[in-house]
């Protein structure tokens, strides 16, 4: 089997991650990592595991020459300096066969389209990573149904969630440097999930036609004294002065080309969930049928006594953001397969190797971008954004949330940071 060489530029959360699931997937080697910090224990876990050599670069123009691929986990802020760095190397003669992007493709629109226009003028192949259209238990809906949807119509109304307590890292929590709160960081992912769903099988990512959306942002618990605090103290982000939201829901429209028929899918994410762990859910519709999905729901559950709590180091080790070592405890065996990290990862080998199309290349992350900017405008407008006007479709290029600049303040009254 020919083996594609991954160049990873970043060291944090989801890198490690995305190793993890790599442990399953064939003919994909670690060559090389980056990051702003040497990612040793990264490095060691790729040697550990006979994932690659893991080599350490100091630049991505020093790794670009010994893989076939970029991928960017590192923070939204250094997307577009990411992707120039890159480009630069192609023009010194790297021969790369094509880069990947974790989700959001970028901040806003301008930076979208920025590095699109670097990246295809350079004449590279482009993947954009949304792990939970992978899904096992999303592509399964739509391979069992289909001759349900066939007969009956694809569906009518999704529902999509992503829930947590809150990120690991400082960039997150800063509105600027990540581009915004909980709808840039989750609501991507919902957005994407609640468009997939209501695709008929057989047709590309992009077939619906978003119409309008509305949203709803709200900062409830991370703006309140106490919680404040903490942020300040673990993360020297001040929500006083810069707040962000910690809780989005809202609604789109989306249109069937064929049919001209309607259909909707909401969506709600939060950084408040402080339960079990990591919640993704999805419950969907049709005329007649109906499917329903909870990532908590686990084969497997442990119950830890008050003592025997002592003894356990890392919640994370039974579910991605869990908040508790002890009780009735949801386990996860497979987080990485179950959230779709090694199917995307097999999808992007798959694509690279043979030449054939990704699931999800950027054109379909810009899209993304452009509905996440659209809610952020409906939330400081209070109204529904059409997406079918030329006039509101041209504000948006240039669109950059207020949250985004920093000034959240002019979005949230007093009370929700004071």
């Amino acid at each position: 089997m020919p083996t594609l060489r991954y160049g990873i530029v970043g060291g944090g959360f989801i890198t490690g991650f995305q190793l993890r699931a790599l442990c399953a997937v064939r003919g994909i080697e670690v060559a090389g990592l980056v990051s702003r910090r040497p990612p040793t224990q990264l490095a060691e876990y790729v040697r550990r595991q006979g994932l690659g050599e893991g080599r350490i670069f100091d630049s991505i123009r020093d790794m670009a020459p010994h893989v076939d691929v970029i991928v960017l986990f590192a923070p939204n802020f250094a997307r577009v300096a990411h992707v120039e760095e890159v480009v630069d190397a192609v023009k010194a003669g790297s021969r790369l066969k094509g880069i990947i992007c974790e989700k959001p493709l970028a901040r806003n629109l301008a930076e979208a389209r920025r590095m699109i226009r670097l990246v295809e003028e350079a004449g590279l192949r482009h993947i954009y990573f949304e792990n939970q259209l992978h899904m096992k238990t999303l592509q399964s809906v739509r391979a069992q149904m289909g001759a349900v949807i066939g007969a009956m119509g694809p569906p009518l109304l999704v529902r999509s969630g992503e829930e947590h307590s809150g990120p690991h890292n400082a960039w997150f929590w800063d509105p600027v440097r990540q581009g915004g709160g909980v709808m840039s960081d989750m609501g991507c992912h919902c957005l994407a999930v609640g468009w997939y769903a209501l695709t008929p099988p057989g047709k590309p990512a992009m077939f619906l036609q978003p119409q309008s959306i509305f949203a709803d942002l709200s900062l409830l618990k991370w703006g309140q004294p106490r919680w404040r605090k903490q942020l300040i103290e673990r993360f020297g982000v001040d929500y006083a002065q810069t707040p962000a939201e910690d809780f989005a829901t809202g609604l789109v429209n989306f249109k069937n080309p064929e049919s001209g028929r309607l259909a909707k899918a909401q969506f709600s994410v939060s950084w408040m969930y402080d339960k079990q762990g990591l919640r993704l859910s999805l419950d969907g519709l049709g005329a007649g049928y109906a499917f329903e999905m909870n990532t908590l729901r686990s084969p497997l559950e442990l119950f830890i006594g008050d003592e025997a709590a002592q003894g356990v180091a890392d919640s994370e080790s039974a579910l991605e953001k869990s908040t508790a070592s002890r009780g009735l405890l949801a386990v996860q065996p497979n987080e990485a397969d179950l959230y779709g990290y090694t199917d995307e990862n097999v999808d992007a080998r798959e694509a690279l190797l043979t030449g054939r199309p990704p699931l999800l290349d950027w054109h379909y992350g810009l899209e993304i971008v452009r509905l996440t900017m659209a809610a952020y405008l409906s939330a400081e407008r209070r109204t529904t954004i059409d997406l079918t006007d030329p006039h509101t479709s041209a504000e948006l290029e240039n669109y950059v949330p207020l949250i985004q600049q920093g000034r959240g303040r002019d979005v949230f009254p007093p009370s929700a940071y004071s």
